[in-house]
Order: structure tokens, then sequence, then C-alpha cells
């Protein structure tokens, strides 16, 4: 499966769009995970327990979206993005999304 940012994939063109395709992962640390980020946050910096799971949700997100794509029949997945938020003061959420197409070698 080829993932791309971008409207289109060079070298190739786009023979088919199949709509949007996304992968959704809500993910939340547990009650030592927060506490030992509660400590940090005193002290100021990079607080390595949240760089890690939204690291790890964006890989799963991405995973899912590529899953997406594959049930749809696509081989590509354009214009891809992500988005995160916030539920509730423990919980994010990552969104991996983009556009399903089938795409082939330009002559």
């Amino acid at each position: 499966m080829i993932v791309v940012t971008t409207e289109n994939v060079t070298g190739h063109r786009t023979v088919r769009m199949l709509g949007q395709c996304f992968g959704v992962v809500v993910r939340s640390r547990g009650l030592g995970g927060n506490l030992v980020a509660s400590l940090r946050s005193i002290v100021g910096g990079e607080i390595h327990e949240y760089t890690q799971m939204l690291e790890e949700a964006r890989r799963h997100a991405l995973d899912r979206l590529v899953t997406n794509a594959t049930s749809m029949g696509a081989n590509a997945i354009l214009m891809m993005r992500f988005d995160s938020a916030e539920i509730g003061q423990t919980m994010s959420e990552i969104v991996a999304y983009g556009t399903a197409a089938v795409i082939e070698p330009a002559p």
C-alpha cells in the first residue's frame, strides 16, 4: 500500500478514486502513567510516557487506515493526514484519514 500526503504519486496516474478512508484509535494512560506524567509536568520538559503513547496510537491508526483502504480495493492512499483530540482529561483520539485510490505506473 502506497501512502502519501500529496495529491498524486510521482510516476503514477490515478485510475480510480474510491472515497474517504480512515483509521481511529482512542488511547488512555493508566493511573501509573498519569501519575508519572503529572510529576514530570511540574519540572517541565518532554513527557516521554505521553510521547510514546501518541507515537504508538499514530502507528495503530495508520494500520487501521491501510486495512480500511485495502477492504475498499485501494492500492494507495492519497492526501493522508493525522488529526487528534482529547476526550475528557485522560483519553486521546488519533485519526488517520485520506482518499483511497487505485493507481498504476504512468506510461
